[in-house]
């Protein structure tokens, strides 16, 4: 069953709604994967067209089982999907989450839109959850995904060796992060004085 722990909830700031994924949202994840042709990279997993319905299918079971929470990244606006993103790796016991499975089109991939996902998801995590940590993960090779993730202001754990396999079959190296609950007002901080300034790049990141 979904953990009670972590419950499916819409959240919404800076023009960025996330909606419980459900599958609704296939068209709209198939198009923002299109934008860029996303399932190419090899570092990600972001679903080929013909995936997706699937890729959501194994979301919403492991949400089932309490595994992950996973939403659609929405365009406030125009309700446009512009990726998805979860936590995962829900361990009630010591109140931890980890933040994953993010991708987002190309198009937006230099905007505000992964600063805004992210400082939702971690608000909702230490302010309503009173989470004492949240983790994320991301593929050695995938370098914008560190930088997004140390922008944020996690510390780097270090480096899980020969840790999973990439879609190619190849076994990755993994970088661990973390964010404790006592660190999260200053970095709360500096995310919102950096959604006050012009537009700069910000490369989506797990």
């Amino acid at each position: 069953m979904t953990s009670a722990f972590a419950l499916p909830t819409v959240l919404q700031a800076q023009g960025v709604r996330l909606e419980p994924l459900t599958m609704a949202h296939v068209p709209g994840l198939r198009a923002a994967a299109a934008d860029g042709e996303l399932w190419n990279l090899r570092v990600t997993s972001v679903p080929r067209p013909e995936d997706t319905e699937a890729y959501v299918a194994q979301a919403l079971e492991m949400q089932a089982r309490g595994e992950r929470l996973p939403w659609a990244v929405v365009d406030a606006a125009s309700s446009q999907v512009l990726g998805c993103t979860s936590y995962h790796d829900i361990v009630p016991a010591v109140r931890r989450v980890e933040i994953g499975y993010t991708w987002y089109a190309r198009s937006v991939q230099r905007s505000h839109v992964n600063t805004s996902a992210k400082l939702l998801l971690m608000a909702h995590a230490f302010d309503t959850l009173n989470c004492n940590v949240v983790g994320w993960r991301t593929d050695i090779l995938n370098l914008a995904s560190q930088r997004a993730i140390e922008r944020l202001g996690a510390h780097k754990d270090g480096v899980l060796r020969c840790h999973a396999l990439r879609r190619d079959g190849s076994i990755r190296d993994t970088v661990m992060y973390s964010l404790l609950n006592a660190e999260w007002p200053a970095v709360r901080a500096r995310l919102q004085a950096r959604l006050q300034q012009p537009a700069a790049p910000q490369p989506a990141g797990d």
